[in-house]
């Protein structure tokens, strides 16, 4: 019997911050470390961040709990890549979240830049890879790059704010 494969179409979103911190910095903070520092930075909104298997660089798993009242108890990723000489961090994510029974999957690709100015560029890639005929809905692609630049911002302002963490 033949194998039969679903069409699928994918969307994606290119978006592009810029920070006074960094890359060095700014990834080390809020990708190497992430597991350790952003639930400590925002308790209200994440109870932990586990590494479920490898040893948090290319090819482990994490998982985010999310604190009491979240929309979503967690998510599960795989991590595709992380380069800290080059500052690129690609990831899929596995259950949970936005990934909904009209998803395949979601793949982020993040890559950090030297800014003129000394900071950073940042610019995150989301490719949200559809089943059959499956519609996104805009407010909830909205929404979650939403919560994602608000936990950027908070890893940020802890950096500004503590100039000798992360150097």
């Amino acid at each position: 019997m033949p194998l039969l494969f679903k069409d699928m179409a994918i969307t994606t979103f290119t978006e592009e911050h810029t920070s006074p911190v960094p890359p060095s910095r700014i990834f080390k903070a809020s990708i190497v470390d992430s597991h350790n520092l952003i639930p400590k930075l925002m308790p209200q909104a994440i109870k932990s961040i586990q590494i479920i298997q490898g040893n948090g660089g290319a090819g482990s798993i994490k998982q985010i709990n999310f604190a009491e009242g979240s929309n979503f108890s967690s998510v599960k990723y795989h991590i595709d890549e992380l380069d800290e000489k080059t500052y690129t961090y690609n990831y899929t994510l596995l259950e949970g979240g936005a990934l909904t029974d009209g998803l395949e999957k979601i793949t982020y690709e993040i890559k950090f830049e030297l800014a003129p100015d000394g900071g950073s560029i940042n610019k995150v890639t989301s490719k949200y890879h559809t089943k059959d005929d499956f519609k996104l809905k805009e407010e909830d692609i909205k929404a979650g790059k939403e919560r994602v630049l608000a936990m950027y911002k908070v890893v940020e302002a802890h950096l500004l704010q503590n100039p000798d963490a992360y150097v």
